[in-house]
């Protein structure tokens, strides 16, 4: 999954959140490192990432775009299941998508000191181009999908990928909307065994 699920699975306690958004970076046993609620969420996050990576659903998502995109293909899909989330936000959450993402934001500065280097070093952009809330519209993925595309050096063809977000829109999104309603069970499971159960942490 991309950044705004993994923040929504976090639940409601910012430095899990944080933990959760970013585990990316944090390598092996380093995030011991931190903070227990933010080891809390690096934690959930690679559980996360493990549940999603095996699902017969996403893994349906991911066949339909590997023959042109290869291993980029998980990517996309984390990509696009952000772009069915934001999109379907009220589904989800009772707090606007606006509201959600500047309270995260908010979070972000106030737990600056805690967020790896290459984070901070994100982080303007995030904010100024307002990527979650961009998530919710084509073009924002699009904008999205060049970035990343870029950031490949134009090797992965990402930037394409909006043809097949929009020649298969319906089964990318019914796709969506199957696993996530099974990711939101098995995050909430996880998450209050990794608050309880203290052997999770060695």
């Amino acid at each position: 999954m991309n950044f705004l699920a993994h923040i929504y699975l976090s639940g409601e306690n910012d430095l899990i959140t944080i933990g959760n958004f970013i585990a990316d970076g944090i390598k092996g046993k380093d995030y011991k490192k931190y903070p227990r609620d933010v080891q809390t969420g690096i934690l959930l996050h690679r559980e996360i990432d493990t549940y999603t990576d095996t699902h017969d659903t996403v893994r349906q998502s991911t066949r339909r775009l590997h023959d042109k995109y290869g291993h980029y293909s998980g990517v996309i899909v984390d990509i696009l299941y952000d772009h069915f989330l934001a999109k379907n936000w009220i589904k989800y959450s009772s707090i606007p998508l606006d509201l959600y993402v500047q309270l995260f934001y908010d979070s972000l500065e106030t737990h600056y000191d805690l967020l790896p280097i290459k984070i901070k070093q994100m982080i303007p952009f995030m904010v100024t181009n307002n990527w979650l809330l961009s998530y919710a519209s084509v073009d924002g993925i699009s904008r999205v999908l060049d970035g990343m595309n870029r950031r490949t050096k134009n090797r992965s063809g990402m930037n394409q990928a909006i043809n097949e977000l929009e020649a298969f829109y319906r089964q990318f999104e019914n796709e969506f909307s199957d696993f996530f309603n099974e990711l939101i069970i098995f995050s909430n499971k996880k998450l209050k065994e990794l608050i309880i159960n203290k052997s999770s942490y060695e």
